[in-house]
Parts: C-alpha cells; structure tokens; sequence
C-alpha cells in the first residue's frame, strides 16, 4: 500500500500526528483539528507531488503538518480562515485610532 493510501484511510487527526511523528499538545487538537488537517491539505496540493518516493512523501507531508500545526498554535481558526463560513464571515473592525493632536478643546 502506498503512503497515500495509508493516509487516505486515516480519519482522525491523532492518527495522521501519530504516523507522521509530530508532536503536538492535544489542547490545540481538541480546537482545531479540522482546520489543521484541511490547511495540510491545501500544503500538499501546492506541491508537486508526482514521481516523488514513498519516503520523499513522508517528509513532505510531516512538514506539511509540522507547519499546519504552527498556523493554528500562533492564532485561532477564526484568524487563519481555512474553511469557506469562516472566509465569508465578516472580520470584526479594528478599533478606531484618533490621534491626540486631532482632540480640541470646546468652551462652554
């Protein structure tokens, strides 16, 4: 069986940590597993994968995780935006900035 294969038939996301050794803290898992393995999945169809060895594969898809992984441990799924509800949710604005100088005083 090809490491495709393999990781075709994987469906949770502690067994794709779990084969590709990296580790990972399982707070973070819990939040977003989904989006994790998704981004990961967006990695690896950026590639060009064909030809590559079964071991070529392994490295390439262990970095993919390895760097999914940190998208979401340095921000929240609602930041990275991976699936579609979230990219068409309307990000919140910012907080409004007035400058000190622009300020005047009124008299009474």
């Amino acid at each position: 069986m090809s490491l495709i294969d393999t990781l075709k038939q994987m469906s949770a996301a502690e067994d794709f940590f779990d084969f590709l050794g990296v580790d990972h803290d399982p707070a973070v898992l819990n939040v977003a597993r989904l989006h994790i393995l998704r981004r990961m999945g967006e990695y690896l169809r950026r590639e060009d994968l064909g030809g590559l060895s079964d071991d070529e594969l392994f490295l390439r898809a262990k970095a993919d995780l390895e760097k999914a992984y940190a998208d979401f441990t340095a921000s929240s799924p609602l930041d990275q935006r991976v699936f579609k509800v979230l990219k068409d949710a309307v990000r919140p604005k910012g907080r409004g900035f007035v400058p000190l100088s622009s300020l005047a005083l009124r008299k009474a």
